[in-house]
């Protein structure tokens, strides 16, 4: 079953590794074979990966996009994973489902799990802060 995207006007989507920009309109198109797909509110910038969480986000999404990375990506997304459990015991529950995701293959769920784990580490500093 084909995927229904909608662009609002000079809105990015990534489409199987691609950056496309819509015009000035709202555009409307089917996505017909299974290819990564990030709409520009799930982009995460590289400079915007300034967190723990943010960087095993930015890590997952480029394993999303490009699969042919993994094996040098992998490695940098454990190292982040055992810091992250090391110094925050209570995120384990949720990285490990989103670890899980990523050894299946399912790596827009893991990124939506990701996301997840960012709302909760800004809990965490929020915490810390006014404690």
């Amino acid at each position: 079953m084909p995927l229904k995207l909608t662009l609002k006007p000079h809105e990015r989507v990534v489409l199987g590794g691609a950056v496309v920009k819509n015009g000035a309109s709202t555009c409307h198109f089917l996505i017909e074979n299974n290819v990564p797909i990030l709409r520009q509110a799930d982009i995460l910038s590289e400079t915007q990966a300034t967190t723990p969480c943010r960087k095993i986000y930015f890590i997952i999404q480029l394993m999303y996009i490009d699969q042919a990375q993994n094996a040098e990506l992998q490695p940098v997304y454990w190292s982040i994973v055992r810091e992250v459990i090391e110094a925050a015991p209570s995120m384990k529950a949720l990285i490990s489902k989103t670890s899980q995701f990523i050894i299946d293959g399912k790596y827009y769920q893991a990124l939506k799990t990701a996301r997840k784990l960012i709302q909760y580490e800004e809990e965490l500093v929020k915490n810390a802060k006014s404690s």
